[in-house]
Parts: C-alpha cells; structure tokens; sequence
C-alpha cells in the first residue's frame, strides 16, 4: 500500500503535470539501516513520469520542473528522489 507521501507526491506531480503515466515508486525498503533511512517507510522513491509539458525539454530543465512542482519534498521531507522524466510518446517512456 503507497504512503501518504507517496500519495502526496502523485498528486503534486498530476496537478502540475497532466501525466499520460506516472508511477511512484517507493524504494525504501532497499535502503533500511542506510544513510538517510529516517524510519518512515518513505525516505527514498522513484518517480517515472510522462506529459507532454516534457517536450522539448533537456533531462535537467524536466528534473527541475518535477523538482519545482514537489516543493519542499526532494531533500527536505525524502532523502533521494530518482526522476525518469519523459515526453509524451518519446522512445524509452515505455521501458
């Protein structure tokens, strides 16, 4: 079952972004006991995005979009975000 922040995140991310797919991924538990694990269950996640607001967009800016529409979120309330931003329709969203 997906955390409150989870949720959180995917609806940030669906408000800001329109996503034709978003997965939220919760990576934690293969991080238990490791640097940055502060016992919630919640500290480290992987975000796979697609939206057409992507296109035409470097890898950084979309990182940068997704870490703007988060907040306050990425290193502040979870320690590591991986983000796989994609176009609507551009080879590898679907990989």
């Amino acid at each position: 079952m997906e955390g409150p922040l989870a949720r959180e995140i995917a609806a940030l991310l669906t408000g800001a972004f329109a996503p034709t797919r978003l997965e939220v991924i919760n990576d934690s538990a293969r991080h238990s006991g490791h640097m940055g694990d502060d016992g919630s269950g919640e500290s480290h996640f992987t975000v796979v995005i697609e939206s057409a607001a992507f296109a035409g967009q470097s890898r950084l800016q979309r990182q940068r979009m997704v870490n703007r529409a988060l907040g306050d979120i990425p290193g502040n309330r979870v320690h590591a975000l991986a983000i796989r931003a994609f176009a609507t329709g551009e080879d590898g969203a679907r990989s």
